[in-house]
């Protein structure tokens, strides 16, 4: 099992660590992670990641839902069980659409949300009973935690992480 450092430079404020990760970017150092206890706005642009896709998931995922209630409601409604519901007529789908929009609205939001939800975990590898990845259990309360890879450049990245404001910053020898 080969073993490498990683630096962990541990912050108490939201903004600071914005202006930290920012500056650390600046000096061409590669952040591996950065472990908050909220979201922090703008973090996942100031560090360089990817956007996400997960808005064009939601939607293919609410027509899957919209299909769904479409061919649902044609069925039981119209083909196998056709009702006179308040006068209206029972032998054609598109006339009776107006009374079916309440309905394919939501099965287009719950699969869109349910589906979406599902997809975020398995993406994330957040599945149940996983062991917790976070290093330091503060990073739950109200500390803030970058981990830095290092490569032989331990002094002047130590500097630089506490010119940019870090309470704390320890060397710590991580497994791969």
């Amino acid at each position: 099992m080969e073993a490498s450092k990683v630096i962990h430079a541990i912050y108490n404020d939201d903004d600071i660590l914005m202006s930290a990760v920012k500056k650390v970017k600046a000096a061409k150092y590669h952040i591996d992670e950065v472990y908050t206890p909220f979201p922090v706005h703008g973090l996942d642009k100031a560090m360089g990641l990817a956007p996400t896709r997960i808005a064009i998931a939601a939607f293919l995922y609410g027509l899957v839902g919209l299909t769904v209630a479409t061919v649902m409601m044609n069925f039981i409604m119209i083909e196998d069980w056709p009702q006179n519901i308040g006068g209206k007529p029972s032998f054609s789908y598109l006339e009776n659409m107006p009374a079916f929009v309440p309905i394919m609205f939501e099965l287009t939001v719950f699969f869109s949300a349910h589906l979406m939800v599902i997809t975020f975990y398995l993406r994330s590898r957040m599945w149940p009973f996983k062991e917790a990845e976070n290093p330091d259990p503060r990073t739950t309360d109200d500390h803030f935690l970058m981990e830095i890879s290092v490569n032989g450049n331990e002094e002047a990245l130590q500097s630089l992480l506490s010119e940019t404001g870090a309470v704390e910053i320890n060397l710590i020898d991580k497994a791969h």
